[in-house]
């Protein structure tokens, strides 16, 4: 008689989003914390900090494990991944934060998916089908409308940095994802820190302020967790995440995103959340579901 596993399995694909998901709560974080930092931080000494806190581990952690160095094609993708995840986008949105609010910004985090998503299809060879596109533009049309609605307004070179950032981490999420399938989820990002150690490590002492008496507890855990968290463990899941589920795909539970990191605003730093915002939110799930189930 054939015994069967008392554990359930999950395909691939399932596993994931599961790990996707993951990734997302942790990354909602990053926004709200790094507006705390940043209120007594320089932004660029921030950037430079954390990447290099993060590359540090990194260091270790594949030394620990013996891990082989990557071939030489593999450096120019880890490079674009480092150029957007561990210096492009925590630069841009710490210097975001300087001139909008952590809940306006966490609203472009909106259009994250759908630069995923255009990057996957260049940089990583996937051909979503038709209608996941309209879920796709539907979810980021619905996150930035609500944010329209909501009245917001900010500084637009607090716009276009905003912008910006989104665009350079949507290449870094693709080219990271396309790698991980031969390189490996959690290596890939502790190789885009290491290759970008010897910068971030001489200039963040060179840039430190000569002074840490002032800065306050709540800052100095908002750079651990943007260092430790947003910098290396997020990623640990989220490229797993995108290599297995796919990179269009499990990337629209991106759109989950402004609204965790709303309700984190809310809570750390008392920034209002509305009914308005629990309705899109449904409405964007929604969306999320429907763009994974066209996305193959």
């Amino acid at each position: 008689m054939e015994r069967t596993s008392p554990f359930i399995t999950l395909d691939t694909s399932t596993q994931g989003w599961i790990n996707g998901f993951v990734g997302v709560l942790i990354f909602s974080g990053s926004l709200p914390a790094t507006r705390l930092a940043v209120m007594e931080f320089d932004p660029v000494f921030l950037t430079l900090a954390r990447a290099a806190i993060a590359a540090s581990l990194g260091l270790l952690l594949l030394w620990l494990f013996k891990e082989q160095r990557p071939v030489r094609h593999q450096w120019m993708p880890l490079a674009i991944v480092a150029l957007g995840v561990v210096i492009g986008f925590p630069l841009l949105t710490a210097l975001a934060l300087q001139y909008v609010t952590s809940a306006h910004s966490i609203v472009f985090i909106g259009l994250l998916p759908l630069a995923t998503a255009v990057f996957g299809v260049l940089r990583g060879g996937e051909r979503p089908r038709p209608v996941f596109w309209l879920f796709s533009t539907l979810g980021s049309v619905l996150v930035t409308g609500y944010a329209v609605a909501q009245g917001l307004s900010a500084a637009p070179i607090g716009d276009l940095l905003m912008l910006l950032a989104v665009l350079v981490c949507g290449l870094g999420y693709a080219e990271g994802a396309t790698l991980s399938r031969s390189l490996g989820g959690w290596q890939v990002i502790c190789w885009a820190l290491v290759i970008s150690l010897p910068v971030v490590l001489p200039l963040s002492l060179l840039l430190a302020p000569s002074s840490f008496a002032s800065i306050s507890l709540p800052a100095w855990l908002s750079l651990g967790y943007v260092a430790l968290f947003s910098m290396l463990i997020g990623f640990v899941f989220w490229y797993r995440g995108l290599a297995q589920g796919g990179i269009a795909a499990v990337g629209q539970l991106q759109l989950l995103q402004p609204f965790f990191g709303l309700a984190l605003a809310a809570g750390l730093l008392h920034e209002q959340v509305s009914l308005g915002m629990v309705l899109v939110t449904v409405a964007v799930i929604g969306c999320v579901a429907g763009a994974r189930k066209f996305a193959r």
